[in-house]
C-alpha cells in the first residue's frame, strides 16, 4: 500500500482493531473478521463486459477498494475475489451483431474496465475469475444440486433450480414470495420450468449461438450460478464478505444464496455488503435523459480522476449520491487543498521542538478518522476529520508555530488518510492523456479547451513560469502578465506565495 512521500506506512498500521459494518443478511451493524484467523475472505460481484463501465458501476467497486484498503490499514490480510462475466445474453447478441466471436468482443471491454480502474486507484483483487474459463467447475456444481433434485432439467433443455426445496429463499432481500403463483412474471427468461418462481442455472443454446458442450447438454451459464461456483472455488464454501451494488441483492444474492447453501449445506457467506445507487443531477441515471456518463466520458469534458474517485467517496455506502458537475468540481478544489497542503507540510522547514495543544489536535484527527472508517466505513466523517487537522496545522504554519514533531506526525496522518482516499498522487494529466489518446483511436470528441490544456508539457510550463518569474524580477510586468495569461488560456492557473510560485491544471 502506497504512503504520501516522505513518510512510512508502517508508522501508522495498527493491528487488528475492529471494523464494523452494516450486514444486509442480519440487518445489523456486525464487526467484519477473519474466521478462519488468517485472511479477510472477501468476494465482490465483478463487471458484466459488454460495454465500458459507468459512474454508477464504479460507486460500487471504489467503495469496495476503500473496504479493501481499510482492512489493510487496520492489519488485516485480505483475500479479495472479483468476477468478471464475460458470457451472458447480452454479450451474445452485441457480439452477434458486431459480427465477432465472444472472446474478442469482450476483450475491448474487459481491458477497458481495468484500464478505468487503474485510473480511479482502485486496487486489483487477489483473484480475478472469468466466466468463461470456470465453466466446468459450474457444471459440476449443477450437478450437485442435480443429485439432489434441487436442479432439474426442462423440456427445451435449460437446468432450473427449484425454490421450492430452499424454505429459507428471500432471507437476504427480506422479501415475501408466499404470495407468488406459477404463471407470474418473476425470473424473465425465455425459456420452459416447472414454477415462475425457478431461475435458470444452465441455458440450452439455440442454433449459431454460443455455448458449451457438457453432461448437462448443450448450453450455457446462467448469470448467478457462476458467482457461487467461483466464490468457492477461491475462498471455500463458507467465506467472511460478499459484497456488490443494491441491484444485485435480489434476485442476484438470494440466488446466489440459495444454490450454494442447498450443495453445501453451509452458510456462503456470513456478511454481505451492498452498495446504493447513485443519482445524477438529482435524477437515475439514463442514456435517454442524456445523464448517463462513463469516466472517460467526464475525463474528456476535462474532469480529473482523482476527483471523479474524492466524489464517489464522498457520500457513505448506504446513502445515496446526489454526483453532480458542481460536487466534481468541489471535490477538484478539495485535492488542490489536499496536495498543496501536503507540500507545505513536507517541504516547509520547520523548527525542532513540539506542541503540545496542536500534537493533541492532530491525535484527536488521527482517532476521529480511524472511528470513522471502522463506524460502517463512514468515509464522510473521515475526510472531515481530516480537513479540521488540515486547517488547524495551516493555522499554525501561517502562524509560523508549526514544529517538526507535529509536522512529521501531520504527514503519517496524511499517510494513513491517503492509504484509504488515494488522491494525494498527481497523475490526473497522465490520465487524461491517455483518456485522449483513446479517443482519437475510437473518433471520439473531446473537449476543445482540454486538449489545449494538455498541449504543454511539465518542462514547457515550467520554462514559461520561469519566464514570468525573470520578467517580474527584471519588472518587465507587461511581459510577466502576459505569460501568467498565456498559461490561463491553457488551462495553467498560477499561484504565488512567500515559498515561490505553484501551478496547477484547471
Amino acid at each position: 500500500m502506497k504512503a504520501a512521500p516522505g513518510t512510512d506506512a508502517r508508522a501508522w498500521q495498527t493491528n487488528f482493531v475492529p471494523l464494523e459494518l452494516f450486514n444486509t443478511l442480519s440487518g445489523k451493524v456486525e464487526p467484519v473478521y477473519a474466521s478462519d484467523g488468517a485472511n479477510v475472505r472477501m468476494y465482490c460481484c465483478g463487471p458484466t463486459v459488454y460495454d465500458y463501465g459507468h459512474i454508477g458501476n464504479f460507486r460500487t467497486f471504489l467503495h469496495v477498494d476503500a473496504l479493501r484498503r481499510v482492512l489493510a490499514m487496520l492489519g488485516h490480510s485480505v483475500r479479495h475475489v472479483m468476477n468478471v462475466t464475460d458470457v451472458d445474453d447480452k454479450i451474445i447478441r452485441n457480439a452477434g451483431a458486431a459480427g465477432q466471436p465472444i472472446d474478442v468482443y469482450t476483450k475491448k471491454f474487459t481491458d477497458a474496465f481495468f484500464e478505468d480502474s487503474d485510473a480511479l486507484g482502485v486496487e486489483r483483487p487477489e483473484a480475478i475469475a472469468m466466466a468463461t474459463e470456470n465453466i466446468d467447475g459450474m457444471v459440476a456444481l449443477i450437478e450437485r444440486l442435480a443429485a439432489q433434485d434441487i436442479a432439474y432439467k426442462a423440456e427445451g433443455g435449460s437446468w432450473y433450480f427449484r425454490i421450492a426445496k430452499f424454505p429459507e429463499y428471500g432471507k437476504l432481500s427480506k422479501k415475501d414470495f408466499e404470495g407468488i403463483e406459477d404463471g407470474a412474471r418473476v425470473d424473465v427468461d425465455e425459456y420452459d420450468k416447472d414454477a415462475a418462481r425457478d431461475f435458470a442455472l444452465w441455458k440450452a443454446t439455440r442454433p449459431g449461438e454460443t455455448g458449451w458442450d457438457t453432461p448437462l447438454g448443450a448450453g450455457r451459464p446462467g448469470w448467478h450460478i457462476e458467482c457461487s461456483a467461483m466464490a468457492m472455488k477461491y475462498l471455500g464454501d463458507s467465506f467472511d464478505l460478499h459484497a456488490g451494488g443494491e441491484d444485485l441483492m435480489f434476485p442476484h444474492h438470494e440466488n446466489e444464496i440459495a444454490q450454494s447453501e442447498s450443495a453445501t449445506h453451509q452458510p456462503f457467506a456470513r456478511h454481505w455488503f451492498h452498495v446504493r445507487f447513485l443519482l445524477v443531477e438529482g435524477r437515475k441515471m439514463s442514456k435517454s435523459d442524456g445523464n448517463f456518463y462513463t469516466l472517460r466520458d467526464l475525463l474528456l469534458k476535462g474532469y480529473r480522476a482523482s476527483a471523479i474517485r474524492f466524489l464517489l467517496l464522498s457520500v457513505p455506502y448506504r446513502h445515496q449520491l446526489n454526483f453532480t458537475f458542481d460536487g466534481l468540481t468541489e471535490s477538484t478544489n478539495a485535492i488542490d487543498r489536499l496536495r498543496t497542503f501536503h507540500t507545505r507540510v513536507r517541504d516547509g522547514k520547520w523548527a525542532e521542538g513540539t506542541d503540545p495543544a496542536l500534537a493533541l489536535a492532530i491525535h484527536e484527527g488521527d482517532l476521529a478518522y480511524t472511528h470513522a472508517l471502522c463506524s460502517d466505513l463512514n468515509t464522510a466523517e473521515a475526510r472531515a476529520a481530516i480537513f479540521d487537522v488540515l486547517r488547524a496545522v495551516n493555522t499554525a504554519a501561517d502562524k509560523g508555530t508549526l514544529l517538526r514533531a507535529e509536522a512529521e506526525a501531520t504527514l503519517t496522518l496524511l499517510a494513513k488518510f491517503d492509504s484509504v482516499f488515494a488522491v494525494l498522487e498527481d497523475r490526473d494529466a497522465e490520465l487524461t492523456r491517455a483518456a485522449l489518446a483513446w479517443a482519437q483511436r475510437e473518433d471520439r470528441e473531446a473537449d476543445a479547451s482540454l486538449v489545449a490544456t494538455l498541449s504543454l508539457s511539465d518542462e514547457d510550463i515550467d520554462k514559461l513560469v520561469a519566464a514570468r518569474t525573470l520578467a517580474k524580477k527584471q519588472r518587465n510586468f507587461a511581459k510577466a502578465d502576459a505569460l501568467r495569461q498565456e498559461l490561463l488560456d491553457k488551462g495553467i492557473v498560477l499561484e504565488d506565495s512567500k515559498d515561490g510560485v505553484r501551478w496547477k491544471r484547471k
